[in-house]
């Protein structure tokens, strides 16, 4: 029978205990003046003796036990292995020597990925990389529940990156309102931030701004995608054309209606928009024809 192993409980940061460091060592300058004091007093020989060599072990006793704590740094403070709490406040601190501790920055963190490979949607193969703003919100979680934070970090931010790159195609085929890598910036962003935030919440890291710095296709299919795209912007281009010129056209016939200027029947109104089309969507200047005999002739 095999026995389930429980899953991890999670750590929680709790407010460390630490001493006055500036006191300690005004302590630690009064143990050492202290032979002096008694030297110059002329007390005992071995009465002197005793203080020196209590200075002496004072103050290792007591150096081994300062830290220093800079703004937006974090000590994790644990004892034979137990966490014992987080020390956040800057300043000068001092603990037991049997205390261990280590030091976390709780400061932004700007990393930029590298170029990674993926298949968008679609399956076609791209290059994406983006840049990430993220801090520790939880120290102890940062420190314990994962072996090295700043590398957990690294490899979530790429294994986000790509599953929120292969969600949505690199750009539209058509013109609704698709969200695309390309044309959907606000939206890929925002899905990025909330995708690393839930990856990276196990080890207490938030992420506070993330977004796409570089977005191409692969190499291999680079040119054929700009030949389509250039296609796709010829027929947009030539669809605005001919609707515009449709408008037109429907414009100038119900004019001529409205101002009896001319009668046209069915033949002659279809030659007129087929000649007004061709004028009006041709890609040279059309050669005016000069008719001196009746319309029907």
């Amino acid at each position: 029978m095999v026995e389930r192993i429980d899953s991890m409980t999670p750590s929680s940061e709790s407010r460390g205990n630490a001493y006055n460091g500036y006191f300690m060592l005004v302590l630690l300058l009064v143990l050492l003046l202290s032979p002096v004091l008694l030297l110059i007093a002329a007390a005992p020989k071995g009465a002197v003796v005793a203080s020196a060599v209590f200075a002496a072990v004072s103050l290792v006793f007591i150096l081994i036990g300062f830290f220093m704590i800079q703004p937006n740094q974090a000590v994790v403070l644990t004892l034979f292995g137990e966490y014992r709490g987080t020390v956040r406040k800057d300043g000068l601190h001092w603990v037991w020597p049997w205390f261990g501790n280590e030091k976390v920055s709780v400061r932004a963190h700007n990393m930029h990925s590298e170029r990674v490979k993926i298949n968008d949607l679609r399956g076609n193969p791209i290059e994406i990389a983006c840049n990430v703003v993220w801090r520790v919100a939880d120290t102890a979680q940062a420190v314990f529940d994962v072996d090295d934070y700043k590398e957990f970090v690294n490899i979530q931010i790429e294994a986000g990156l790509r599953t929120v790159g292969s969600r949505h195609p690199y750009d539209s085929m058509s013109e609704d309102d698709e969200t695309t890598l390309r044309g959907s910036a606000d939206v890929v962003n925002r899905e990025l931030i909330v995708e690393l935030n839930e990856r990276l919440h196990v080890a207490g890291i938030t992420v506070d701004e993330a977004g796409l710095t570089h977005l191409a296709y692969a190499a291999e299919i680079a040119g054929a995608m700009l030949r389509r795209q250039q296609a796709d912007a010829v027929i947009s281009a030539r669809r605005k054309v001919v609707i515009g010129a449709v408008g037109m056209v429907e414009d100038a016939l119900e004019k001529l209606a409205a101002d009896d200027i001319v009668e046209l029947d069915d033949e002659r109104r279809a030659a007129m928009v087929s000649n007004l089309l061709v004028v009006l969507c041709g890609d040279s200047e059309a050669q005016p024809v000069v008719n001196t005999g009746t319309l029907y002739q």
